[in-house]
């Protein structure tokens, strides 16, 4: 971590977030892939019982995968999520950092409302930054699309719908981030503020406190954000039949009501909580031995 001691604040916790989403990446990509499968449209999930209560297709749709592609097949889009997911934790922290240290502030002296703000601008510049990577994630795990690589798909979607394509579903793709990563911000710090700051400076306890922290602010924050997600997915999937989000709302809630806008919850809170606890948890252990606290 010596060799971190001169580089600027900003690209440190570029680096240090980086490094943190990949390991989250990759091990949680199976179940972001099960959530794309469970919202696109074209796709038939045939729901099963499990004592005695129904679950809407996240069970069959593990297995249908597996059976089908084979273990591996859990990994698909993988190439798309890390280009997509690296550097875009990366970019949030980095801008995060950045934004917090220009209000002069820590994340342990940000208010609620400072914490929402922070957070939902940090994410909306990352976001808007990786939309084309986006888009190809997407369209890569919903089994709909079959490009032979990520440069390939770019050219694909380029050619065949210009600049609009590598941008479609940008609004609900930021009305799901940017209030995710604002609600998350938010309720990590609140929980975090609620715990006596000794055991968040004991070196045995302090992972085991961000990251249950981490957990409980993102359950929250995925549910309120799972409608945005889930338009997200069908105009990216469909931008011919879906140009806007207002076409999208009008088909999920017409043809499932309006628990259609959950389809996938299940597998995105998993995902998502996990994945940004982790994240976090990694970076404040990072952050703590180059001394960017």
């Amino acid at each position: 971590m010596d060799i971190l001691a001169n580089y600027h604040p900003v690209f440190k916790a570029f680096l240090a977030g980086s490094f943190s989403g990949t390991f989250s990446t990759i091990l949680f990509q199976p179940l972001d892939l099960v959530k794309t499968r469970l919202q696109n449209p074209s796709h038939n999930v045939v729901a099963t019982t499990v004592s005695g209560r129904i679950q809407p297709g996240m069970i069959t749709t593990f297995v249908n995968i597996i059976r089908q592609e084979q273990i591996i097949g859990l990994w698909r889009g993988m190439v798309p999520s890390i280009a997509r997911c690296v550097p875009g934790v990366g970019l949030y922290f980095s801008s995060l950092h950045w934004l917090k240290t220009k209000l002069g502030k820590n994340r342990q002296d940000l208010s609620a409302m400072e914490a929402i703000v922070l957070g939902v601008v940090a994410r909306t510049m990352s976001g808007v930054a990786l939309i084309p990577i986006t888009v190809i994630k997407t369209r890569y795990e919903s089994g709909v699309y079959k490009y032979n690589s990520l440069s390939g798909a770019l050219k694909a979607i380029y050619k065949a719908e210009g600049f609009r394509g590598l941008s479609c579903g940008l609004g609900p793709t930021l009305a799901r981030d940017a209030p995710f990563s604002g609600l998350y911000l938010m309720f990590y710090t609140q929980s975090k503020q609620a715990v006596p700051k000794e055991w968040l400076q004991s070196p045995t306890a302090s992972s085991g406190i961000h990251f249950t922290c981490g957990v409980l602010a993102g359950i929250a924050a995925s549910l309120v954000t799972n409608p945005a997600d889930v338009l997200k997915t069908n105009m990216q999937l469909y931008p011919e039949k879906f140009p806007n989000s207002f076409s999208a709302a009008m088909y999920v809630h017409q043809t499932y009501g309006f628990l259609g806008f959950f389809k996938g919850a299940v597998p995105r809170m998993v995902r998502r909580s996990l994945m940004a606890a982790m994240a976090w948890t990694v970076f404040e252990e990072i952050t703590r031995s180059i001394g960017l606290k």
